[in-house]
């Protein structure tokens, strides 16, 4: 018997991206063993007429829909509930609806998971959607004692070593195939402590501790278009404070905290996050002192140009 995968695709308003997304995923699937996958969009309350225009051109889409309050990662939480409980199916692929996929997605995703045991956790290879030479993502890693956690290849030009699998701590939550024992050993994302941020990096790397192999394989190729996510303002104190109270945010105080606290062993292991903290505010009066003064900050082009 074949395995079978669930597509889950959480999803709040930007009908656009959702309608580009389905439409893709729905020729990629057709162009490779369609019977074995289902999509499944969690749709949190969104208000632009996502439920009615997935209903009326996608009907072979499973949709749900959340009250507003889901977020990420309890919308991660709803979707593999029904396709485990409900679908029975093996895996579960996260999936975002602002990604384009790479040649072959799928029928590579279907040889790799002949290929591999059902104790590994495989991620794909993540390039700047706006910029397909960039890399985005090859993995993250995260270091328990000293505290250093980020991505490999974050906006790095692409090369030879990112173009074999390689082993890793976390993967982000976008084009990432879980296969279901993980959830059945490790139980679901935690949607308590990180709704947001997070939810994806302490999903996987529980997976790790617990011993599950996390790889990226090159041959899963997304395109993330990083202008749609989160938010990173930090032109005033007002702005920072929004940066480390929102739960959209990557600089979330309490967020961090709460991973350190949860898979750091040591107090070391803070060092990293309070350099993080030291810049955001040490950045901010610099350039407010050096305005004082007639230095203009330029605006740069974004990485991506």
């Amino acid at each position: 018997m074949k395995d079978t995968i669930a597509i889950i695709l959480p999803v709040f308003n930007h009908l656009e991206f959702t309608r580009r997304s389905l439409d893709e995923i729905a020729l990629h699937t057709k162009a490779s063993d369609p019977d074995r996958f289902y999509t499944v969009v969690v749709d949190d309350g969104s208000t632009d007429g996502t439920s009615a225009w997935i209903e009326k051109n996608h009907p072979e889409v499973i949709l749900l829909k959340g009250d507003g309050n889901l977020w990420w990662s309890g919308g991660m939480n709803m979707g593999a509930r029904y396709a485990v409980e409900k679908l029975g199916v093996d895996y579960i692929l996260l999936y975002n609806n602002d990604i384009e996929l790479g040649k072959n997605y799928f029928s590579n995703l279907l040889r790799i998971i002949k290929e591999t045991d059902k104790d590994t956790v495989i991620g794909s290879k993540v390039y700047v959607k706006e910029n397909h030479r960039m890399v985005w993502s090859m993995g993250g890693y995260f270091n328990t004692r000293n505290g250093r956690y980020g991505m490999y290849g974050y906006y790095e030009p692409d090369s030879e070593k990112y173009h074999r699998i390689v082993e890793v701590d976390w993967l982000a939550g976008m084009g990432t195939l879980i296969p279901v024992k993980v959830i059945g050993k490790i139980g679901y994302w935690d949607d308590v402590n990180f709704p947001q941020y997070h939810g994806d990096s302490d999903f996987t790397f529980r997976a790790k501790v617990n011993g599950f192999k996390i790889i990226v394989s090159p041959d899963l190729v997304i395109y993330n278009s990083v202008k749609n996510s989160g938010i990173d303002r930090k032109e005033s104190i007002r702005e920072i404070i929004d940066l480390m109270t929102d739960v959209r945010s990557k600089s979330n105080l309490k967020k961090n905290l709460l991973f350190y606290k949860k898979h750091s062993v040591s107090l070391l292991g803070y060092i990293p996050l309070f350099w993080i903290y030291f810049k955001l505010f040490g950045g901010f009066f610099k350039w407010k002192l050096l305005n004082i003064i007639g230095i203009q900050k330029k605006h740069v082009a974004e990485k991506t140009t």
